[in-house]
C-alpha cells in the first residue's frame, strides 16, 4: 500500500465518546494520523473532515480508514458524492465494518473489490440515511407529544414578577429609571428589556 495513512472518527456532539472507534482505527493508523470531529453527520461542514481534503490533507495514492461509512454521512447523496471524490482523487477509502473494502488485490484487478464495495455502499448509505430521518421523525414525534400534554419545550417561559405592571408604568413615565426597575423586581437586562416588549 502506497502513500500515506490516515484515519478519521466521528462523533455527533462533544457530549459523545470517541474512545471506540479511535481504539478500532488504532489497530491500522498511527494515532497522530487520526483526524477527529465532534459534528453531526447531517452535511460535510466539518473542519476536521474538511481539513483530510484541502491542500494539506490526503493525496493520490493515500488512504483513508473509517469505522463506518456513516462516520462520513449520513446523507446519501453526500455519501456518493465523497465517493466519487475518494475515487476521482485516486484516494483509497477503507471501511472497517464493509471487510470488502480492505482486500489487498493484485494490480489489473482492483474492479472486482469496487464492484462489490459499489453494491454494498449503496445499500449501506441507504440504511444510513434512513436512520438519519428515522432519527427526526422520532425527535419531532416526541415534541409533538410534549406540547399537546402542555410541557414547554425549549426556554423556561419568561414570566412578568408580581408588581411589573406598576413598576413598567412607573418606568414608562419616567418616575423610575429601569436600572432601579430592574433592581426591585430582580430581573436581568434581557429579561427587563423581554417583558417590555410584551407589555
Amino acid at each position: 500500500m502506497s502513500g500515506k495513512i490516515m484515519g478519521y472518527a466521528r462523533v455527533s456532539s462533544t457530549s459523545q465518546n470517541l474512545d471506540r472507534q479511535l481504539a478500532e482505527l488504532e489497530k491500522y493508523v498511527e494515532k497522530s494520523n487520526i483526524v477527529v470531529d465532534k459534528a453531526s453527520g447531517k452535511d460535510l461542514n466539518r473542519n476536521g473532515f474538511q481539513a483530510l481534503k484541502g491542500p494539506l490533507g490526503l493525496r493520490k495514492g493515500d488512504t483513508l480508514i473509517i469505522k463506518s461509512l456513516d462516520r462520513l454521512s449520513r446523507n446519501k447523496t453526500d455519501i456518493k458524492n465523497e465517493l466519487e471524490w475518494f475515487k476521482e482523487n485516486q484516494i483509497n477509502l477503507q471501511i472497517l465494518d464493509l471487510p470488502t473494502t480492505m482486500i489487498q488485490l493484485p494490480n489489473g484487478q482492483e474492479w472486482i473489490r469496487d464492484m462489490i464495495n459499489n453494491i454494498i455502499i449503496e445499500v449501506m448509505s441507504s440504511i444510513a440515511e434512513q436512520e438519519r430521518i428515522t432519527i427526526r421523525q422520532r425527535q419531532r414525534e416526541g415534541i409533538d407529544v410534549a406540547k399537546r400534554q402542555g410541557k414547554h419545550m425549549g426556554r423556561p417561559k419568561l414570566e412578568k414578577p408580581e408588581e411589573w405592571d406598576k413598576y413598567y408604568n412607573m418606568w414608562k413615565s419616567g418616575r423610575i429609571t429601569a436600572k432601579k426597575v430592574m433592581e426591585v423586581l430582580g430581573l436581568k437586562k434581557t429579561s427587563f428589556y423581554k417583558l417590555v416588549k410584551l407589555s
